[in-house]
């Protein structure tokens, strides 16, 4: 039977980027792939636009992530941001930068971030078998000998890459597959969570409020009375709570607060830009401006139309009356509602509709200059598979080019 120089297990960013960087080296590359076709997750990433990386600087790009920051900075250092927009732009695949440093095809499609590894895929040295599951892995004397899969097959190879993915969106194949393999293979596996996730919110008002998009707001996270996380940016309604890019980043704390307390809200924070003194002058002069306008109309410079009936109603207001109607104190209280309208979390989305997995292979066990295990010699591990995770803004996209770019370039070293 055939022996390959390196088995990748995986079909996303980090397996496909490690088969292109290991194939340059005229070896003989096996990639399996459990769907019919390649990188399924990539493709419905960003909204399928597929936000490739972040243009920050690594000091800032690291901070975005969790505790495994130093265990990628070796990575960022031999394949980072710059040189993955050269990898795509010598493809002839354009890029482009957008708010808040965020890197996507100049194109908006995700395909076409594919189609350049597909190209570069047809390389004769590189077998891709579709629609094929790894059972496990074989191993003897705490050497890799290849793999076994569901369909009884075994293919040999002393160098086998596990870039199997998370937990998250488990219909593009990612079902902790990796997890298990690692762990009998004596890997510790950090506990896994939802990262970047919806969060579930107690009061049914907001459902009315879905598909409502807020830019510049303010979110705040609190455990009883105390404060613990705040966020700026772009929030939206759904169905059944909050999400967007400020309560995806903020999932992760709030999971963690939910596991130890039960009283967990959320602060929305309309006017971030505003001090108390500043927003009451404003209203002030909306009202005197307006003083026969009832305070619906008036609110139309406030807050978006579909926001206005509910925002009142949590205010208790009544809708109708006119600005000269308005007490001071229900002016406090539009003034407070207005900097912190309090939702109360009922929990987060499961992991399945997580973006990212949180926790995976214990990075402590994985020498971050190679990606290979320090348990077993021959076994490999890149991309979310590994315990590394972050916000959103690229910051994931490219830690699993980046350690399949390093785990590809390392796999013939001597």
């Amino acid at each position: 039977m055939e022996k390959y120089d390196a088995i990748i297990i995986g079909g996303g960013p980090a397996g496909i980027m490690t088969a292109v960087v290991s194939a340059e080296k005229n070896k003989n590359i096996l990639l399996i792939e459990r769907n019919n076709s390649l990188a399924k997750k990539l493709l419905i990433s960003g909204k399928g636009r597929c936000n490739v990386t972040n243009s920050c600087d690594s000091t800032e790009f690291l901070e975005n992530f969790s505790s495994s920051r130093n265990f990628l900075r070796n990575s960022f250092s031999k394949f980072f941001n710059n040189e993955l927009i050269e990898f795509f732009e010598k493809s002839n695949l354009k890029l482009k930068v957008e708010r808040g440093g965020r890197v996507f095809p100049d194109t908006d499609k995700s395909q076409d971030v594919l189609n350049v590894f597909q190209k570069k895929l047809k390389n004769k040295n590189i077998k891709i078998i579709f629609k094929e599951r790894v059972k496990k892995i074989l191993i003897s004397n705490n050497v890799v000998e290849g793999v076994f899969t569901y369909s009884d097959e075994k293919f040999f190879s002393d160098k086998v890459v596990i870039a199997t993915g998370g937990l998250s969106y488990p219909l593009t194949g990612s079902t902790g597959d990796g997890y298990k393999m690692a762990e009998k293979a004596g890997h510790q596996i950090i506990p896994l969570k939802p990262a970047l996730v919806p969060v579930c919110i107690k009061e049914k008002f907001i459902r009315d409020w879905k598909k409502s998009n807020l830019k510049n707001v303010g979110l705040s996270l609190w455990v009883g009375t105390k404060k613990i996380d705040y966020r700026f940016g772009e929030m939206n309604f759904t169905d059944f709570g909050i999400s967007g890019p400020i309560v995806l980043d903020m999932s992760a704390s709030i999971y963690d607060a939910l596991t130890s307390e039960k009283n967990i809200t959320v602060g929305i924070n309309f006017k971030p830009a505003l001090d108390y003194q500043k927003l009451d002058v404003r209203l002030l002069r909306e009202f005197n401006t307006n003083p026969k306008k009832n305070i619906k109309n008036i609110f139309k410079n406030l807050l978006p139309q579909k926001l206005i009936d509910e925002f009142l109603q949590y205010c208790n207001i009544d809708s109708q009356k006119t600005a000269n109607q308005i007490t001071s104190k229900e002016r406090k209280r539009i003034i407070q509602s207005l900097f912190d309208l309090r939702l109360t979390v009922s929990g987060v989305m499961p992991i399945k509709d997580a973006i990212v997995t949180q926790g995976g292979v214990n990075t402590k066990e994985i020498n971050p200059k190679t990606m290979e295990s320090k348990l077993i010699s021959g076994m490999y591990f890149v991309g979310e598979v590994i315990d590394i995770d972050a916000k959103t803004g690229g910051y994931n996209m490219q830690a699993a080019f980046s350690t399949g770019w390093v785990c590809g370039d390392n796999l013939f070293r001597s």
